[in-house]
């Protein structure tokens, strides 16, 4: 197996007195993409929330290339080729599509990604390039954060809740686009409500409960019933 990419050892996350993640461990090798899967308070976001710097943990909880990053800012993170797709979609609403998506080279990493392959990838969003964020349906907005992260070339992306709320067909058609985008040795996690898309793009999946991995498998493997078990906390 490749050395992993990133790595998290007894992960806690807390808001404030709250515990939202109990000493999870997880790892993901280079080129690798993981689904994490759970019901609504899983602790899946906040599990996003620590690999990207958007909270703070104990340093050595979460190490990335070999280097602990736990402790680091959100920028900091993002610096070292880590790249999030936020739940919501988080973009600018004073600011055109094509200015959303010039925020991701701020970093100026190297890398394949930039304007044109990202509207090769969405061709909508070049029709678009000149409109407000605001001004787009949810899917398109989706895409628009997706080209965003992207656009800063990371070798880590992290999707949010990547199909929340979107439209069956929007949602098949950014399904369609991921092979594009991790086909390039880029590693990814990906949070997931729809279990049979996180299993279709994935080669291992984590189930949360409470804060706590009730499953770890590979998605070649998992019965159903072991999903069903995890996912819902039958003995």
């Amino acid at each position: 197996m490749p050395d992993p990419i990133l790595k998290l050892t007894q992960l806690d996350a807390h808001y404030g007195d709250f515990q939202a993640l109990y000493s999870l461990d997880m790892t993901l090798s280079e080129g690798d993409v993981i689904a994490v899967i759970g019901s609504n308070g899983a602790g899946k976001s906040t599990l996003m929330r620590s690999i990207s710097g958007l909270m703070s943990n104990a340093s050595d909880q979460v190490i990335y290339r070999g280097a602990p990053i736990g402790g680091m800012r959100a920028d900091e993170v993002a610096a070292l080729g880590i790249a999030l797709v936020p739940e919501g979609r988080q973009l600018f609403p004073s600011l055109s599509v094509e200015e959303n998506l010039l925020i991701g080279r701020r970093l100026q990493r190297a890398g394949p990604w930039d304007l044109r392959k990202v509207f090769d990838l969405f061709p909508v969003l070049e029709e678009r390039r000149a409109y407000p964020s605001t001004a787009l349906s949810g899917g398109q907005q989706q895409m628009v954060a997706i080209g965003r992260a992207l656009m800063s070339n990371p070798d880590l992306i992290l999707f949010d809740e990547i199909s929340l709320g979107l439209a069956p067909v929007i949602i098949k058609s950014i399904y369609e686009a991921l092979p594009d985008i991790v086909g390039e040795g880029m590693s990814a996690v990906i949070v997931e409500q729809d279990i049979n898309k996180a299993l279709s793009v994935a080669s291992r999946v984590y189930c949360l409960m409470e804060g706590r991995v009730t499953l770890e498998s590979d998605t070649e493997t998992v019965s159903r019933n072991a999903i069903s078990a995890a996912y819902f906390g039958i003995e």
